[in-house]
């Protein structure tokens, strides 16, 4: 679901690889983050990577989740995620942490088309970018 409430549309097809990128909340368990993931990303989807912020990346639950899949853990500094252009800015985010956006960003950081624009899951926000 994106934050007004409403189920996301894809535009992604289910051979494409794509980049997951996720905000958490400190504290978030690896199945919170699944949950997330798995509400957008449509099944047989080839995920290359999970995208974070690097202070993300030290969380347990943002660990877990990418070791239960077996996917990369790829994180960004602040300053990389705050130079990628983005549909969707959050000035608490910004506040919080210097950048505008952490799943959108991390998604697109190495290139690629959005797909899944952020949505927001309870503790989660989750991106896909397709490369």
């Amino acid at each position: 679901m994106q934050e007004d409430g409403r189920r996301s549309t894809s535009l992604i097809n289910a051979e494409q690889e794509v980049v997951v990128g996720i905000g958490a909340r400190p504290g978030v368990t690896a199945d919170v983050v699944l949950a997330a993931v798995d509400a957008v990303l449509p099944a047989g989807s080839r995920v290359r990577a999970l995208a974070t912020v690097d202070r993300r990346a030290a969380e347990p639950g943002v660990r877990g989740a990418a070791a239960a899949r077996g996917w990369p853990l790829v994180a960004f500094p602040v300053e990389a995620l705050a130079a990628v252009p983005v549909p969707s800015v959050s000035a608490r985010v910004a506040a919080a942490l210097g950048t505008p956006s952490v799943a959108e960003a991390a998604a697109l950081a190495d290139g690629g088309r959005l797909v899944v624009p952020k949505t927001v899951r309870g503790p989660v926000t989750v991106a896909v970018a397709s490369r």
